[in-house]
């Protein structure tokens, strides 16, 4: 049995913890554009650029939505406590989302081939994608039958 409230408070410290990073990471990134980092600004570093960009926005969001998805769980509970199956699925699948999808923007713009192709850690996006779409989806269909 997974207790709605506890999944809640597992939620809101994930949001808050990650909101911290990826809000960090812009603040980096926002120094690199300040103090005209070479390896970040080049012309040639336009990839890199996006996909950090893209890391960041993205990690920023699902922290977010992790949020919403604790404020939510309070509406989604049975009198007995226990969360109900959409949001017992939802949870991991929103937490894969917040891992694969942000990390596969960073790593893909660590290394980049040629000046245009990502690194390899880009295949995590596609992954990431369906987590969050699954989860979301759960989360979705367990908030509809909920009357």
């Amino acid at each position: 049995m997974i207790d709605s409230r506890a999944l809640a408070r597992r939620h809101l410290r994930l949001g808050w913890w990650l909101l911290l990073l990826w809000l960090t990471l812009g603040i980096g990134l926002e120094t690199m554009h300040g103090l005209k980092i070479g390896w970040y600004l080049a012309v040639g570093n336009e990839t890199r650029r996006l996909l950090f960009t893209l890391a960041h926005a993205h990690g920023t969001l699902l922290a977010l939505v992790h949020l919403a998805f604790a404020f939510t769980l309070p509406h989604l509970e049975p009198a007995g406590g226990e969360a109900p199956r959409g949001a017992r699925v939802a949870a991991p699948c929103l937490t894969a989302a917040s891992i694969l999808l942000p990390a596969g923007f960073l790593l893909g713009g660590v290394v980049v081939y040629g000046g245009s192709d990502p690194g390899p850690g880009i295949f995590l996006v596609p992954l990431g994608a369906a987590a969050l779409l699954l989860g979301v989806l759960a989360a979705a269909v367990a908030l509809t039958r909920r009357r």
